[in-house]
C-alpha cells in the first residue's frame, strides 16, 4: 500500500510523484484508489481503478537491447476487464521499458489518472 502526498485546494491535482511498489504477484492487478482529503471528517472516496501489470512485466522478460527508442512492444486496448480510458502504449525508451495509462475512474461520475510506468529492479529481491 502507497500513498501520495496531498494536493490541497485543487479540483485537478497533478502529483508528478515516483512511487516503488513490489509486484509480488503479477496475476493480480494493481488497484488505485483516489480519495478527497477532509480535515475534520472522514475522507471522501473519489474512485478506484484496477490495471494488469502482465504486459508490461511480459515486456521487461524481453531481450529488447538494440531497439530503437520509442519502439512500442506491446499496446493494451480498453476493454471490460480493464479501467483503460484509451490504448495503452508499452514501450522501449533509453534503455528501459516504459508504459503510459490513462485510468478511467470506477464507483464515481467521472475522473481519469494518468500514469506511467517503469521497471526497476532491485537486488536481491528475486524478481525478473
Amino acid at each position: 500500500k502507497l500513498k501520495t502526498r496531498v494536493k490541497k485546494c485543487n479540483t485537478n491535482p497533478v502529483w508528478n510523484e515516483e512511487l516503488t511498489l513490489y509486484v509480488e504477484d503479477p496475476t493480480l492487478p494493481v488497484r488505485l484508489e483516489v480519495y478527497d482529503k477532509d480535515t475534520f471528517s472522514l475522507d471522501d472516496r473519489m474512485g478506484d481503478a484496477e490495471f494488469d501489470i502482465r504486459p508490461f512485466e511480459e515486456a521487461v522478460k524481453m531481450n529488447l537491447e538494440g531497439l530503437p527508442n520509442g519502439i512500442i512492444i506491446r499496446k493494451v486496448v480498453p476493454c471490460r476487464r480493464n479501467c483503460l480510458a484509451e490504448e495503452s502504449h508499452v514501450y522501449w525508451t533509453d534503455g528501459e521499458v516504459v508504459q503510459d495509462l490513462v485510468l478511467r475512474l470506477r464507483n464515481v461520475e467521472c475522473g481519469e489518472v494518468e500514469l506511467q510506468l517503469h521497471w526497476i529492479s532491485i537486488p536481491g529481491s528475486g524478481g525478473l
